[in-house]
């Protein structure tokens, strides 16, 4: 196992120099600690660091350009809470660590983990793009990715909801209502997990005997654009029922069909995904596939423990729950009106 004077070898410099940049002595140039980190996590030091660190220090970090927590109506706030239920009494001190491009761009996770004592990490609202992903694909430091999955990495695992289980769930319910012409709208395939959901979509529509080809579904970046664009054109196919990736979408979709003429949900009903905590609060309250956000961050805790005590667990994913409110509901016995 590598020692600090193995570091010190490598780079030719005495052993309390290498011990005084892992601990961030100020007398430590920052050239000199950065060499000596990413040394460090070449050589495989972070596996021993971690079993001698006292301190036992998790942290959560959150892409805060792409999901928020702060606040009881935010949607990480419950995942957060969750991790720190299960963390703080097993005798850790976590910490909530914002990060954005920039950071991921300047120092390598692993040596950000190194530098900061962290054992491991649970990782939320990273896109597919973000630099860490690619870290993640050989990082020796654990970490559990909420909505992403790394493969090949034994230190590396994913935890979520069962997507593919909530989108046969909604599909499922329409069709029990007599729905027959179903879209999908969803936000642009830039994550993991709108990926899944976007292919789970066409999944289900063929399993339950449905017809659905590229011109059923409607992505963006932007969600003025599917509003603008994307839900007129549904309205014009004769869609009767429209799920979408998020509630945000969902909700934005509600409001545009009402102000378009159409009545939620005796023209169209309309489904979305993660059950925020504003879906009793629409007008008709919105139907939408539950993630039980405590029990998400439960599971992260349990996944990063057996990572840290070499139980490679790979994914873990919930039961998704289906949540029906007043914004499904039976076909219209007639084409829905065209024009808006």
């Amino acid at each position: 196992m590598t020692t600090i004077q193995d570091i010190a070898d490598k780079l030719n410099i005495s052993k309390g120099t290498v011990s005084k940049a892992l601990n961030n002595a100020p007398d430590i140039s920052e050239a000199l600690q950065k060499q000596i980190l990413e040394t460090a996590v070449e050589l495989g030091y972070t596996k021993l660091r971690r079993y001698k660190n006292a301190k036992r220090r998790l942290c959560i970090i959150i892409q805060k350009d792409n999901i928020q927590y702060e606040e009881p109506h935010q949607f990480a706030y419950e995942i957060v809470m969750g991790f720190r239920q299960m963390a703080e009494p097993a005798g850790f001190e976590v910490e909530v660590v914002p990060v954005d491009v920039d950071v991921q761009n300047q120092i390598s996770y692993d040596v950000f983990m190194l530098q900061n004592d962290y054992s491991g990490s649970f990782v939320l609202g990273f896109s597919l793009n973000e630099p860490w992903m690619k870290d993640f694909e050989t990082s020796r430091t654990p970490a559990v990715l909420y909505d992403n999955h790394i493969v090949g990495n034994p230190n590396i695992s994913y935890v979520g909801i069962d997507n593919v289980e909530g989108m046969e769930l909604s599909v499922s319910h329409l069709k029990d209502l007599g729905h027959q012409k179903i879209a999908y709208l969803s936000s642009a395939l830039g994550s993991h997990i709108m990926q899944v959901r976007h292919r789970a979509f066409f999944q289900a529509m063929q399993h339950h005997g449905l017809k659905a080809d590229a011109s059923h579904a409607g992505c963006s970046y932007y969600l003025s654009e599917c509003m603008e664009k994307h839900l007129p054109r549904f309205l014009d196919m004769g869609m009767t029922a429209v799920i979408c990736c998020q509630d945000t979408f969902a909700s934005a979709a509600l409001t545009q069909c009402q102000q378009f003429g159409y009545r939620v949900p005796q023209d169209i009903s309309i489904i979305g995904f993660d059950d925020l905590p504003m879906c009793p609060y629409t007008s008709p309250p919105l139907t939408s596939v539950r993630q039980d956000r405590i029990e998400l961050g439960k599971s992260g805790y349990y996944a990063l423990s057996s990572l840290m005590n070499q139980v490679s667990i790979g994914t873990i994913l919930l039961h998704a729950q289906l949540v029906e409110r007043g914004s499904s509901g039976p076909a219209p016995s007639r084409t829905p009106k065209t024009g808006m």
